[in-house]
């Protein structure tokens, strides 16, 4: 199935792990697809070469999801680069472990500042495009800690959190404009990490998945496409969860 062909989405985070499965998939629907990282030109380059090799179309753009302009810049090549925006993705994320008796107020505002705040500032960049489209789509990616709490990410549970009601704030007063806005909330995802997240999160130890394994990134970008595609339009302010049965809500 091609049931995104003529659609273009952006998407954060799409340098590697779940935002790049996430390109790959929506390309494989038939997307053009505008992927955004921090830095990681290496890993961009890479994503884009991966959808063009299987007939793709595909850009990518370096920006700081906490900057306005940056952002604005990253909606504005996409436009530029393909003519239109149906399709955001809200994938980019900072992560890490401390304890709250440790944890300073600039680490408390940077996890929420790329969290939280670059959704909020990604959706009203793009949504005079996703306007436009007259079907256009935001899917925002959360996590389990937004629901189970974790030691050690105080910082990071608030943020997925706040980011669970902005999605039902948005369906709320986006639906007028033809636009869904859902969450997609992976659990106990195998996923390569680097930096200062390179070790298990110690949340990860705590819990277990009743399928007896790991997620994998691709099985989150399919719920991702889903959204995204003309089966989800019924779809909006839900949460949806991608998990293994680690959470049952």
């Amino acid at each position: 199935m091609r049931e995104l062909e003529g659609k273009v989405a952006l998407i954060t985070g799409a340098a590697r792990n779940i935002g790049r499965a996430i390109a790959l998939e929506l390309a494989a629907g038939g997307a053009a697809v505008m992927g955004v990282g921090l830095s990681d030109e290496a890993g961009l380059s890479e994503m884009v070469a991966a959808v063009e090799a299987e007939g793709g179309r595909a850009a990518a753009q370096l920006a700081d999801v906490t900057k306005p302009d940056s952002v604005r810049a990253a909606v504005e090549a996409t436009l530029k680069q393909f003519g239109r925006l149906d399709i955001l993705v809200n994938n980019a994320a900072i992560r890490g472990e401390v304890a709250f008796a440790d944890m300073t107020l600039a680490q408390w505002h940077q996890v929420l500042g790329v969290i939280l705040d670059g959704p909020f500032l990604c959706s009203q960049a793009a949504l005079g495009a996703l306007t436009a489209s007259g079907a256009g789509a935001i899917i925002n990616i959360g996590g389990l800690t937004a629901y189970t709490g974790a030691r050690q990410r105080a910082h990071v549970v608030t943020a997925k959190a706040g980011l669970d009601g902005l999605t039902k704030a948005l369906a709320q007063e986006l639906a007028e404009r033809e636009i869904t806005v859902n969450l997609v909330s992976p659990g106990l995802i195998g996923t390569v990490r680097g930096g200062h997240s390179a070790a298990e999160p110690d949340h990860h130890k705590r819990h277990h998945t009743l399928v007896g394994r790991r997620g994998t990134p691709q099985e989150v970008a399919a719920m991702v496409r889903y959204l995204a595609g003309p089966n989800g339009r019924y779809l909006t302010g839900q949460t949806m969860h991608v998990n293994g049965g680690a959470y049952l809500p």
